[in-house]
């Protein structure tokens, strides 16, 4: 088994700031690129941003500049730095994983459940 778990996720207003973190856990044996997609109400699934095993950041290009995608292989676990924060930021945000399991010779995407980001003043 294979888990991600996002947290983070509350209530900001407008041109604040927030930190999302995703943790893995489970039978891991190698975590490829990981990556963050959010999904506003009424609307479909959107990539915010992805990062490699080796660093290397993509980002949606309207939230470039506002956002920081980042990685911390010791704990399994990518981070989404928020600034500037906007209503239309609202959204829940989702973690992505591919990860390569001890069983197994390829990777496999895995998702977390969400978290709500919710800005409003």
């Amino acid at each position: 088994q294979v888990q991600l778990v996002e947290s983070g996720g509350g209530l900001v207003q407008p041109g604040g700031s927030l930190r999302l973190s995703c943790a893995a856990s489970g039978s891991i044996f190698r975590i490829n690129t990981m990556g963050w997609y959010r999904q506003a109400p009424g609307k479909q699934r959107v990539l915010v941003a992805t990062i490699s095993s080796g660093g290397n950041t993509n980002y949606a290009d309207s939230l470039k500049g506002r956002f920081t995608i980042s990685r911390d292989n010791a704990k399994n676990t990518v981070y989404l730095q928020m600034n500037s924060l906007k209503p239309e930021d609202t959204a829940v945000y989702s973690c992505n994983a591919n990860i390569v399991r001890y069983a197994l010779t390829y990777g496999r995407d895995y998702w977390g459940e969400g978290t709500l980001v919710t800005v409003s003043s």
